[in-house]
């Protein structure tokens, strides 16, 4: 009788992790890319994933463009993303943050002087790309690596 009790104790258990990650999380499926405009490297900013159903079983993802490139993190660093369709946007810009940490003098900047810093900052792509809803660009997240390249236009 225990027997029985601990293989379907086994069993329910295996069921209930057979769609997690080792961690106990979602599977996630790589993702990564190259993002570019006017033919160059975009060298720094973020991919936003926004799952086109928002049922808050997938958070969505994003990624850091380095040089050009980015590798998508849903839970933790680079584990990709959930299966599923996105919907896409791109941030670049340059903060300049001189006067925060002049004003700071070598302390903490205070958070209005690093949000008014953002405020102002230079976007470094077309402002199109900064939401989903003008950005156009979406992407489908297969049970299998993904690579997913955006060039960006005017």
């Amino acid at each position: 009788m225990i027997n029985r009790r601990l293989f379907g104790l086994f069993a329910v258990s295996a069921f209930l992790l057979s769609g997690c990650g080792g961690d106990g999380l979602p599977k996630r499926y790589k993702v990564s890319g190259k993002v570019s405009y006017k033919g160059q490297p975009v060298a720094k900013g973020t991919v936003s994933f926004y799952p086109v159903k928002t049922s808050g079983e997938n958070p969505g993802a994003f990624g850091t463009i380095v040089d050009g490139y980015y590798t998508a993190t849903t839970f933790t660093d680079g584990d990709g993303a959930l299966p599923g369709e996105y919907e896409v946007s791109i941030d670049s810009r340059e903060v300049d943050l001189s006067a925060a940490e002049k004003k700071a003098g070598g302390g903490a900047m205070r958070q209005d002087d690093v949000a008014k810093a953002n405020k102002n900052a230079k976007i470094l792509i077309p402002v199109k790309y900064l939401q989903t809803s003008t950005s156009g660009l979406k992407a489908t997240v297969k049970t299998s690596s993904n690579t997913f390249d955006f060039e960006l236009t005017d």
